[in-house]
């Protein structure tokens, strides 16, 4: 069959890479390669302006077991375990089914873990939402927090942590980030890489229907007005439990080669990368793929992306085996065909050969992109704000504009009010390993079972850093993300991210993705973290306006001693410190745009070697047990940490000694200023000393805040009751019980 004029344009490929296509095979496609290569050379797949950027990120260290490439990435954490661990975006569905867009987002991540090998264990998320006071925003987020607990918990793998964030430029197009975290043996980490000639190539789990098609086409092209509606998977996380255990227990014997999740693309992606990584070749028949839906045509079925499917390749004596396992588990299994050595993916309906082309022209042959990159002028414009234009704040509690009014106001800001309307819709205790679970601590804490040690896990991101200074905000995200897990006594071991961005083939665009690319790679280097996994989300847009720039990083830490950890909860009478020397500012803070409603300046700067300093001083006074508690100094600035640290142990503080001051010494900027490089810790007062003489031999500042007791928060002149500052923040989000 001819290809239409322009029908190339329908699955996302330009004039240019058709031409490109036709000089590679020689011919013009047939209608099912070209489907097939829309969705290979789609940025969701191919990565095709993020590709040459990613390679320059930090990929090796002696404890990674598996870097990019695979399904996921996996660190050794001892005791023969590898952890096993990615996020991955489901935006552009979200934005159109909310539900089903975060449902399915979870269960692809968590495919994505078990097809390793690994049990997954937790999951975590990243939301990016408008302001809830619009209904559009408000339906996006109950939907999306719906989906999430709903997929989660039904799967039976606790949520133990993520982050929320509400800005209007994700007004009609949330960020939905999902991670998943695994545990597996060292022996028992699979590959997706396809091997011996005459394999059989087996599908199991749901029939195939017509949900998804062009999935990873139109999350991969700038198309803000169109409705998707018909793209959007349709999950069942009951259907995915069952897939989940056979898959686990099929990887027990030595029949399973190799396994592949039919994600984005489904059938195409799944056979091509397997036949590309294992450099063999690949013959399926689609007439032996089971359908749920009549007269679905070649095209369909491969271009399908239905949910809760998965590619194994079996040795032609382990067919049985995986029959019986798969039927216990009340699922079927297929032979669609098998593995061959010409390299080449040969699709057949029946007799008809209806695609054959070599797997290396849809993968190593996609064309990859370096675009013109410029700083828009109105970015660097907003940089150059002074906050000395504005009022300062008075510590006096009896004068207007006073402190303790501000941090109420902040306190019940979207952006720092109490996430447990979010995460009171999860289940944290499924499996019983949480060990400090969401809203008690920076980082979840989950126990490795059958052994002493544990992993701590956290994701982060400040959006409105990385709309105002990309690199510098995403060398920021990187350290938020292993100075939560310090903080919680974990030793940060790699990371994981999620490129969440606007459309590349704009200079702004692209320079928003290439800088915040090298911001991460650097942070990466300077504290030792390694980047194993991630995805790339690109033409994040709407017809208003690109989403701020949002380079999500999950960072995965193991404790060797998983009882000692610490929480955000101070007890009566503990001495209250500041360590580290980051120097509070007004730029890009949170008081800044709620007190003011301004997005303006500069991130605060961020020493890398002095970041390094203060997390291995705070990890290894929790790993020593010396420190219990520890609270980064996030949004909200210094005031903002005290009273979250107050609310959660329901025991107030007095500060009788100012902070140090902040980079103009305004009193705003001291209380409610923001920086890196701080941490709040609480301990014994007879412990005191010893922590004052390790931070002197690391050369970490330290300052004596006060001490924890009373009822009230006391900040120099300000006073709040603490059941007050929990009034303001408990309940912003929505109920608190969901």
């Amino acid at each position: 069959m001819a290809i239409a004029p322009g029908a190339w344009r329908e699955v996302a490929l330009s004039d240019a890479e058709y031409e490109r296509i036709l000089g590679l095979l020689g011919r013009e496609p047939t209608p099912v390669e070209l489907g097939m290569f829309g969705a290979m050379w789609s940025e969701h797949c191919g990565y095709k302006h993020s590709r040459p950027l990613l390679k320059t990120l930090p990929t090796e260290a002696p404890w990674v077991l598996e870097g990019p490439g695979e399904n996921a990435g996996a660190v050794d954490v001892g005791d023969g375990l590898a952890v096993v661990f990615k996020v991955e975006s489901h935006n552009h569905p979200s934005a159109v089914e909310p539900y089903e867009g975060a449902a399915t987002g979870v269960g692809g991540i968590v495919r994505d873990i078990f097809t390793m090998g690994a049990r997954p264990v937790a999951l975590l998320d990243s939301l990016r939402f408008g302001p809830l006071e619009l209904a559009r925003n408000r339906y996006l987020f109950d939907n999306v927090v719906g989906g999430i607990g709903g997929y989660g918990n039904c799967l039976g793998i606790p949520t133990v942590g993520g982050e929320v964030f509400f800005d209007r430029s994700f007004n009609g197009n949330p960020l939905v980030n999902a991670m998943c975290v695994g545990v597996a043996p060292h022996d028992r980490l699979t590959r997706a890489g396809a091997s011996g000639v005459g394999n059989l190539l087996m599908l199991i789990g749901a029939d195939t229907g017509r949900d998804g098609l062009h999935g990873a086409t139109f999350a991969s092209v700038d198309d803000p007005e169109s409705s998707h509606r018909g793209v959007v998977q349709v999950g069942n996380p009951f259907l995915e439990k069952l897939l989940l255990e056979a898959c686990l227990e099929l990887l027990e014997g030595d029949g399973v080669v190799a396994m592949q999740d039919l994600g984005a693309a489904g059938l195409t992606s799944s056979t091509v990368e397997c036949a590309s990584r294992g450099g063999v070749g690949a013959e399926i028949d689609v007439d032996r793929v089971p359908r749920r839906e009549s007269g679905m045509t070649p095209y369909e079925v491969m271009l399908s992306e239905s949910q809760e499917r998965m590619l194994l390749v079996v040795r032609p004596e382990g067919e049985g085996r995986v029959r019986d396992v798969v039927r216990r588990w009340s699922l079927h299994a297929d032979v669609i065909g098998h593995v061959t050595d010409d390299g080449m993916v040969r699709v057949r309906d029946g007799e008809a050969v209806v695609a054959e082309v070599p797997a290396e022209l849809f993968t190593d042959a996609c064309p990859t992109y370096v675009r013109d990159a410029a700083e828009p002028a109105e970015a660097a414009e907003r940089r150059r704000f002074d906050p000395s234009t504005l009022s300062d704040l008075t510590e006096d509690d009896e004068a207007p504009g006073s402190v303790g009014a501000a941090l109420l106001v902040l306190l019940a800001s979207p952006n720092v009010a109490s996430r447990r309307p979010v995460y009171g819709r999860y289940d944290h205790t499924i499996q019983t390993s949480t060990v400090v679970p969401p809203g008690a601590g920076d980082a979840a804490v989950v126990r490795l079972r059958g052994t002493r040690r544990g992993i701590a896990t956290a994701i982060d991101c400040n959006s409105r850093w990385c709309g105002l200074d990309p690199e510098l905000g995403a060398r920021h995200a990187v350290a938020e993300a292993c100075r939560n897990v310090a903080c919680a006594g974990g030793r940060p071991l790699a990371a994981t991210n999620c490129l969440n961005f606007g459309n590349p083939e704009r200079p702004a665009g692209y320079f928003q993705l290439s800088r915040a690319v090298a911001g991460m790679g650097a942070a990466c280097r300077a504290l030792g973290v390694p980047v194993v996994s991630g995805n790339v989300s690109l033409y994040n847009e709407t017809a208003e306006s690109a989403v701020l720039p949002t380079p999500t990083v999950g960072v995965v830490g193991v404790l060797d001693d998983v009882t000692r950890h610490a929480t955000m909860a101070w007890r009566e009478g503990d001495a209250v410190l500041l360590l580290g020397s980051g120097v509070p500012q007004l730029g890009g803070s949170e008081y800044l745009a709620q007190g003011h409603d301004r997005v303006a300046g500069s991130p605060p700067p961020l020493d890398l070697d002095a970041e390094l300093a203060l997390q291995k001083l705070v990890q290894g006074a929790v790993a020593d047990g010396l420190l219990r508690t520890a609270h980064d100094c996030g949004q909200g600035g210094l005031a903002v940490a005290l009273a979250e640290m107050a609310i959660v142990s329901s025991v107030g503080c007095v500060v009788g000694e100012a902070p140090p001051p902040g980079a103009t010494g305004r009193t705003d900027e001291r209380w409610l200023g923001e920086a890196a490089t701080r941490v709040v810790v609480a301990l014994s007062e007879a412990d005191v000393p010893a922590l004052a003489a390790r931070c002197e031999a690391a050369g970490v500042a330290s300052h004596r805040l006060g001490r924890a007791g009373g009822d009230r928060l006391n900040l120099a002149g300000a006073s709040i009751a603490v059941d007050a500052a929990r009034g303001a923040w408990a309940t912003v989000l929505g109920p608190i019980d969901g």
